[in-house]
């Protein structure tokens, strides 16, 4: 190979964007690979699970606690009153990631916008919206999450928007971080030196680039907000009238000493994809920090 078409190499992977860089980066990390192929599973089966088994969450359709693996049409068993377990958790997939999915978007529109003006502004604003933050971080999160569903009656919506208000103040406090370092870099100061309005140095210029740790925190947040449904609907404050897998572990908890199979295969789906959304958060991560990506 000649010198020319080595320098003409090395010259094109340095003018490679940080995005593609960070994107082939992901995709040699092994764990974030299997991590976004189980979730994907995960969301197929949930969006596509009816085509190639059909069955009613609701219907009682063989004696209770009919156990997995026998001569019945229902391999993972019955729950308490005899409803197909499959069908349960193919029916309740598609609530809990909304849920956890609407749950990490509000958590992320609170938390950055009090991050974002906390940081950039300073002074009395800065204090203001962070003893605010301070105050909400000190509640009990479950137990403040319970009181706003019991107070609004429970629904999916409800519970997904007291996820979303008991789990920002983690997401605001990273946003201030980033905020208070790159507002002080020179093409901030040059924005502010032309005349831009604070509005778009702060959406626009200093947000961007504080995108990649945000991104990573949402990914996180999204597997957080499934265990906090999980938790809620276990304590018997979820919608009965929809299916979830953790209204599945609730209404089946009494019978776990005689039956194990109703409460450990949701479960299993739940920790299958906190699991993967945690992996592949990591491999994000990874992907977007230099000195990992190096590593």
């Amino acid at each position: 190979m000649s010198a020319r078409s080595v320098d003409s190499q090395s010259m094109d992977e340095s003018a490679q964007s940080p995005a593609a860089e960070a994107w082939i980066a992901f995709c040699h990390n092994i764990p974030a690979l299997a991590g976004l192929l189980i979730l994907l599973g995960i969301v197929a089966l949930t969006l596509y699970g009816t085509l190639f088994y059909a069955g009613d969450a609701y219907e009682i359709v063989w004696a209770p606690h009919e156990k997995p693996l026998t001569e019945s049409d229902f391999p993972l068993g019955t729950d308490y009153l005899g409803r197909d377990i499959v069908a349960g958790l193919i029916a309740g997939g598609g609530p809990t990631l909304a849920v956890g999915l609407c749950a990490a978007l509000l958590t992320m529109v609170i938390g950055i916008a009090f991050g974002a003006l906390a940081g950039y502004y300073g002074g009395w604003v800065d204090i203001v919206l962070m003893r605010i933050t301070e105050f909400f971080q000190v509640l009990p999160a479950l137990l403040f999450a319970m009181v706003l569903v019991t107070l609004f009656s429970p629904s999916l919506v409800t519970i997904a928007i007291a996820i979303g208000v008991v789990s920002w103040p983690q997401t605001a406090r990273l946003t201030r971080a980033e905020f208070l370092k790159i507002k002080e870099l020179e093409y901030v100061t040059a924005a502010r030196a032309i005349g831009t309005r604070d509005r778009r140095i702060i959406w626009k210029v200093i947000l961007p680039n504080a995108a990649p740790p945000l991104i990573v925190s949402a990914t996180l947040t999204v597997g957080v907000a499934i265990l906090f449904e999980a938790g809620i609907s276990f304590l018997g404050l979820g919608d009965p009238n929809t299916m979830s897998w953790g209204l599945m572990i609730g209404m089946n908890r009494e019978y776990i000493l005689d039956a194990w199979w109703p409460v450990t295969f949701p479960g299993l789906a739940i920790f299958l994809t906190v699991f993967s959304v945690s992996l592949l958060g990591d491999g994000i991560n990874d992907a977007f920090n230099p000195r990992l990506r190096e590593r």
